[in-house]
């Protein structure tokens, strides 16, 4: 797991991840996470998951994690750009919409609306 980290201003980063975010992942994710939510000037951090391939739930759970850790601390935590299998795995898991993608799209391409969806 490679992470970059960019300064979007008025206190918005992106971190952009390139590789899986799994099981062996996870740890170097919570580190970097750590270490931007530590600035005071934080409002606002966008996990670009463009590089991301895989995903499983220790992956989901740290972005859960960090999300919830990003609000304690006055800022939101949301995730942008996920790959096909890393979209379906947020979808599928319902947390989409919890991490601010609620743009995403169902495996047929129609729009996939917030809320309840029924899983195939």
């Amino acid at each position: 797991m490679e992470i970059g980290t960019r300064d979007a201003g008025a206190g918005r980063l992106v971190l952009s991840l390139t590789g899986d975010l799994d099981m062996a992942g996870v740890p170097t994710f919570d580190r970097v996470l750590d270490g931007v939510l530590d600035r005071p000037d934080v409002v606002e951090i966008v996990v670009d998951l463009g590089g991301v391939d895989f995903l499983d739930s220790t992956g989901v759970a740290a972005l859960l994690r960090g999300a919830a850790e990003a609000v304690g601390r006055g800022a939101t935590l949301r995730v942008a750009d996920p790959q096909p299998l890393v979209a379906r795995v947020l979808r599928i898991t319902a947390v989409d919409v919890l991490l601010g993608w609620p743009g995403g799209r169902d495996d047929d391409g129609t729009a996939v609306e917030p809320g309840w969806r029924r899983l195939r």
